[in-house]
């Protein structure tokens, strides 16, 4: 039988969404947004936004990103993994380049 019980969520991933949380919330006061108000323009409900800002992580991506819109902040997500910077998937995809390359047999025929 499979259990719908989730792992416990390691020590460093709770800190970090709960510290996306508070930059959130810290990044409404300094524009000095109330939080329905935020939440309205967000699209989603208070509530939703003060799961967010606690760092509920069940919290779903998508109104991370409807909030982070309406913050100006978006480009923040879209560059979260950035794969052109991606030191360590670069040097992975490096190690499987080949020694050589050798030129193509031509057939003759063009």
């Amino acid at each position: 039988m499979i259990s719908n019980t989730r792992p416990p969520t390691p020590l460093p991933v709770g800190r970090a969404i709960t510290q996306v949380g508070a930059d959130v919330s810290r990044a409404r006061r300094r524009r000095r947004l109330s939080r329905a108000s935020l939440a309205e323009r967000s699209g989603i409900s208070a509530a939703t936004l003060k799961r967010l800002e606690r760092g509920d992580g069940a919290v779903a991506l998508e109104n991370l990103a409807r909030t982070l819109y309406v913050l100006g902040e978006l480009g923040r997500l879209e560059r979260l993994l950035d794969t052109a910077t991606d030191e360590l998937g670069i040097q992975l995809a490096d190690e499987k380049l080949p020694k050589r390359v050798r030129a193509r047999k031509s057939s003759g025929a063009m």
